[in-house]
Order: structure tokens, then sequence, then C-alpha cells
């Protein structure tokens, strides 16, 4: 059995897997700690129960991840974890291996392990959350890139003020987080945060709701488009929780088609497919990414 952590800004999850992914357990727990200390207390309670059984210990998080050391940067939306080896600390108290990877990079490696980059030639995995996470596989492997840096969709500039020398981050206008905020906002939904809702608005054809998730999608569509002509994958493939809705990747491909005979200039021709796992992503991820650094250690 491995104990496997997906690491977000809201919560942390923790499950008992096995070898091909079963799912013995599973549950979360609020993300409340301001230290890395902290958290690893929290995390080490989590696994104690189960300590008899657990081999070794993966881990998905957010940040730039040093997967060979198991050193944490920028740490995302918990900069206490900055320059902060988890791995070790982990290890320290647990006495098994412990692997970590980045949490879009985990959802890509749940995507190549056991869904739809599985037998392909090449995929990006564009995750839709707080933020965009991206992943990149290429000939059958997850690419990293010389910084560790390779899939940081979320940075790429959408557009670029040359006065204050800003852009607007794709992280921010691709965030299904926000998508649902403006049109929580603009329908006056007491949630503002309700997902399931805001869809059965666009389902239904709201018309306030439908201008926003266009202007949404026109978006995301752009993006794909470049990152097409960048790295021609085989698949585009979107996760994330709002990738459940059928409606997301339906409108992605009319909106493609519809950039494309704006201008007859585009060649790119993106297969854009729905990831198989959402919400859980990170956690298959996380342990396919253990047993591929355990290997690669083995052949050293």
């Amino acid at each position: 059995m491995y104990f496997v952590y997906d690491i977000g800004g809201t919560f942390v999850k923790f499950a008992l897997m096995e070898n091909n992914g079963t799912v013995k357990m599973k549950d979360k727990f609020p993300t409340t700690a301001k230290s890395a200390e902290e958290l690893v207390v929290q995390m080490v309670e989590k696994w104690r129960p189960y300590r008899t059984e657990v081999k070794g210990i993966a881990v998905s998080c957010p940040g730039v991840i040093d997967t060979e050391k198991g050193v944490i940067y920028q740490g995302g939306s918990l900069l206490f974890m900055h320059e902060k080896n988890l791995a070790e600390m982990l290890a320290r108290e647990c006495h098994v291996p412990v692997v970590l990877q980045n949490d879009a990079k985990s959802a890509a490696l749940a995507e190549l392990w056991l869904g739809v980059a599985k037998n392909v030639h090449s995929a990006a995995i564009l995750t839709l959350g707080s933020g965009v996470g991206g992943g990149i596989i290429m000939d059958g492997k997850l690419q990293s890139g010389y910084h560790l840096m390779a899939g940081e969709v979320s940075f790429m500039e959408t557009s670029f003020d040359t006065k204050k020398l800003r852009g607007t981050f794709f992280g921010r206008t691709g965030s299904a987080v926000e998508l649902i905020k403006r049109i929580a906002s603009t329908k006056n939904l007491p949630n503002k945060k309700d997902g399931e809702h805001v869809f059965e608005l666009i389902n239904q054809g709201d018309e306030e709701a439908n201008v926003i998730f266009d202007a949404y999608i026109y978006e995301l569509a752009s993006q794909i488009l470049n990152i097409q002509y960048l790295i021609d994958p085989e698949i585009i493939a979107i996760g994330g929780g709002i990738s459940a809705q059928p409606v997301v990747v339906e409108r992605l491909n009319e909106a493609v088609a519809e950039i494309k005979a704006a201008n007859p200039y585009h060649a790119a021709q993106p297969k854009i497919v729905t990831c198989r796992f959402q919400n859980d992503a990170n956690l298959y991820g996380a342990l396919y990414n253990f047993f591929l650094q355990m290997d690669a250690q083995n052949k050293r």
C-alpha cells in the first residue's frame, strides 16, 4: 500500500492506494497550516493509523518541484513551502521513501498512466481550477524542462501593457474559479462558488451567463491554438472540476473552429478531449510519479 497526498490551497486530500491505483481509503482536511513544520505534523497524523501497511509516500503539491531532491520552490498558494524539502521532512518522520511532484504535472501523469494520454504520442494536459495547470507529454514521457517549469501555462501572458510593462496571465483569464465568480456575481447568486448553479444557467441558455462563458471559452481556445502551434501535441486534454460539464469541451471545439474560419491562415488542428480524471487526478498522478522515481533510482 501507498499513502498519497494532494496538497491544495483549501484542502489536503489523502488516500491509501494500491499499486494498480485502487483507492482503499480517501479523505481530506482543511489546509490551515501556517508553516511547513505544522503541515508535516498534520500529514503525519493522517498517515500514522496506516503506517504498518505503507511502503511509500507520494505527494502532489503546488509550486516548482525538484522531484529528485524533494524540494519545493515558490510554493504556489502555500508560499511558506518555498525552499522546503518536504520529502526529507516526511521521510524523517515516517521512515519510508517519499516522492514529490507538482500538482498540474501530477494531473498529467494520471492521464498518462490510466487516462486519455495512455496510448498517445504526445499530449498537453490543461487543468482548469483556481489557475490553469499544465503538463506536457512527449514520446510517452512527462516533460519537466531545464528549469523544471515546462507546462507552467498559468504564466503565459494573454495581453501586455507596454507602458506599465505588465501583462495579464492566462492563469487568471483561464481560471475556472474566476469564471464561476463572475457569473455568480452577475446573476446575484448567494454562493459565489456555486459551480453547479452556474452551469445550470449556462446549459439553460441564460443570456448573461453565456456572454461571460463564451468570452472565457474564446480565451481558452486562443491559447489552445497557441499551444498546438508550439508543441503540436496529438491531443489537448481538459481537466479540472468543470471538465465534467460536456458543454466546456463542446464549446471549445466550436470556438476553435470559429477562430479558424475567421482567419484562413490558421493551420493548426487541435484535438480537444476531456480528461478521464477530474478532482482526484493529482492522487493518481502522484502515485504514478512515485513508481517512476523509484524505478529511475533503482536503475542508477
